[in-house]
């Protein structure tokens, strides 16, 4: 599960001493059995570690932000609401419960997913993704990355076709770019409902905004996630991988795959939104 956006293929999927513990929001209808499977499943698939990744990603993001928007004007309150923002404890709660969701359409992914992910190498592969993905965090790392995937289809022509069919049957493309553009909107309605446009900007135009960036947010999903599949998986055997790809196909990998987007997704809108919100206030000068 690569959401990269703003981890995951089980990737976008032990404890960090002083992270703090999430609240536990089960959704209406959820039973206990369930709350409990998910809660297995996120130790499983390590979501602590993943979590703590995107919030290191996503204070870089407000950085950028700062940067880019309002470079006079923010300062220590600016940081202060991004790291409110990404809470960890908040964000695990919203992951939780909206994989709680999902999976309770498909009770029966619990077992495989816990048989795949649960032994030794179902957990050396989620390690690994997490280990690239906090290396990517370096450019300079980030583009050796890059050149190494761009020299993958003809010094190892084998491996990159088993990753072509591990991307597409985890539709890894069309998901993160879906994740992606629903970001992007959702940045644009907090920047709208803060006041930054005032009446210039409709519902309308924002659509046609975040539609206009499909191109450059597809290239852009391509080129990382070459890199990153590259960098995570070059350690896999043949053997591994395949089996990586075979669960990816059965319908316990499906359902999993679905949902562990999902769940990112409503984690990730929220926080978009509520990162325009923020920065519209610092655009108008208000105090945060």
């Amino acid at each position: 599960m690569v959401s990269r956006l703003i981890f995951a293929v089980l990737a976008s999927l032990a404890a960090i001493p002083g992270l703090p513990a999430a609240a536990q929001v089960t959704p209406p209808g959820i039973g206990n059995d369930t709350r409990d499977q998910v809660q297995n499943l996120m130790r499983i698939l390590q979501m602590d570690q993943v979590i703590e990744v995107m919030q290191a990603e996503g204070l870089d993001y407000g950085a950028t932000l700062r940067t880019e928007m309002f470079p006079e004007k923010a300062g220590a309150g600016w940081s202060a609401a991004v790291a409110t923002i990404y809470d960890p404890q908040r964000m695990t709660a919203e992951f939780e419960t909206a994989l709680a969701r999902e999976m309770a359409r498909t009770p029966e992914a619990f077992a495989e997913a816990d048989r795949f992910f649960g032994d030794d190498r179902g957990q050396r592969i989620i390690m690994l993704e997490i280990e690239a993905r906090r290396a990517l965090m370096d450019e300079a790392t980030e583009a050796l990355a890059r050149e190494a995937a761009d020299r993958l289809p003809t010094e190892q022509a084998a491996r990159h076709e088993a990753l072509k069919q591990f991307v597409a049957a985890n539709d890894l493309i069309e998901l993160n770019v879906m994740g992606a553009l629903n970001a992007n909107l959702a940045f644009y309605r907090g920047l709208a409902a803060g006041g930054a446009f005032g009446d210039a900007m409709t519902e309308s135009d924002m659509l046609a905004e975040v539609w206009g960036q499909e191109a450059d947010v597809r290239a852009e999903t391509e080129s990382w996630l070459w890199s990153y599949l590259g960098l995570a998986y070059q350690p896999l055997s043949d053997e591994d991988l395949q089996a990586y790809y075979d669960f990816s196909r059965s319908e316990a990998g499906r359902a999993l795959n679905h949902a562990v987007f999902a769940a990112f997704d409503a984690v990730f809108v929220r926080i978009s939104e509520d990162l325009g919100r923020a920065a519209a206030r610092m655009m108008q000068g208000e105090d945060i």
